[in-house]
């Protein structure tokens, strides 16, 4: 167990419904595409309200409407200009906004605050976009949870497609470039000859039939949450949740996605590096046995289980902390 842990917890708020669309077991869905690129109560809890945090066995639907509620996470660091155009485009149906911060030199968790102010902001206890989601999706109180970016690469406008989908039948949609309707305008040629051949290797590894492995605009129910069991720091995040929900045998829905360029700043994916952790976690997980929690996730990210940041300070090891109020 770690020593305290500290959350901004504030609910967003209801809205109103959308259309569904047909899902089943490995369904298709196709939303409709539009993305010109225009323009706190704190609640502490220390140790002995780890259990608070940390999903039980089988995680209950918290609906309190005759729709699911929807959690919105996002991992930013340093996305202080970016953060507009995500936020003016995240659709009505979204209840919760959980914005993770990756301990942010600009102005971040200050626009989104000012854009949203009942945004919950979390800071993440290590690095990496992996531990940034196991910080976010602990602390959602959704039915659904959504992970998109904070670059403005993943369309929130498309949200509604991946909802609709769970809701029609799926455990786990996610986002694939390559169907019908779908599309890239940042695949660089190293890019997708690496995607093409990761997704082939996990396709012919697992049994699936997948059409796109090293995207992470996904979506799933918060019950799932055990199976998947975020338990690495990097972005080869979203292969491990893709392959933890075929383990899980989740019905899995592919979402036709158009993934836009980052609108301002520099990406922090480096494809031969991180193409190298996909491909180990591809293999560990095929061939190391089952690692998803019999019982409850791991929550590393959460526990304190992973080594501090160099720059740590013993009080901050193994803590979920708020950002400063503003």
């Amino acid at each position: 167990m770690s020593a305290t842990l500290a959350t901004m917890i504030q609910d967003g708020p209801k809205a109103a419904a959308a259309p569904a669309h047909q899902a089943s077991r490995h369904a298709h869905c196709v939303p409709t595409h539009a993305y010109p690129h225009s323009g706190s109560t704190h609640a502490h809890f220390d140790s002995a309200h780890l259990e608070a945090i940390r999903p039980p066995a089988k995680l209950p639907e918290l609906r309190t409407s005759p729709r699911p509620r929807v959690s919105a996470v996002i991992p930013a660091m340093n996305e202080a200009e970016n953060l507009p155009h995500v936020f003016a485009r995240l659709p009505r149906i979204i209840d919760e906004v959980i914005l993770v911060d990756g301990h942010s030199k600009d102005d971040t968790v200050a626009v989104a605050r000012r854009l949203r102010p009942d945004v919950r902001v979390v800071t993440q206890t290590h690095r990496g976009k992996g531990n940034a989601l196991a910080c976010g999706f602990a602390v959602a109180t959704g039915d659904i949870i959504v992970m998109l970016d904070a670059d403005g690469s993943t369309d929130p406008s498309e949200i509604p497609a991946f909802v609709d989908a769970l809701i029609d039948g799926a455990d786990f949609a996610k986002g694939s470039r390559y169907m019908s309707g779908g599309g890239s305008e940042d695949l660089t040629l190293t890019r997708r000859l690496g995607n093409t051949f990761l997704t082939g290797t996990v396709n012919a590894l697992f049994r699936v039939d997948y059409t796109d492995l090293c995207y992470g605009f996904m979506a799933f129910w918060r019950r799932c949450l055990p199976q998947l069991n975020v338990d690495c720091t990097g972005f080869e995040v979203e292969t491990l949740l893709t392959l933890r929900a075929a383990r899980a045998d989740f019905a899995i829905a592919e979402v036709p996605s158009i993934e836009r360029d980052r609108i301002h700043g520099e990406s922090n994916l480096r494809p031969v590096r991180d193409g190298l952790r996909i491909m180990r976690t591809i293999l560990r997980e095929r061939f190391s046995g089952d690692r998803t929690a019999a019982s409850a996730p791991a929550w590393a990210a959460v526990t304190g289980e992973l080594a501090p940041l160099p720059s740590a300070s013993p009080a901050s090891v193994g803590r979920l902390s708020a950002v400063q109020g503003a």
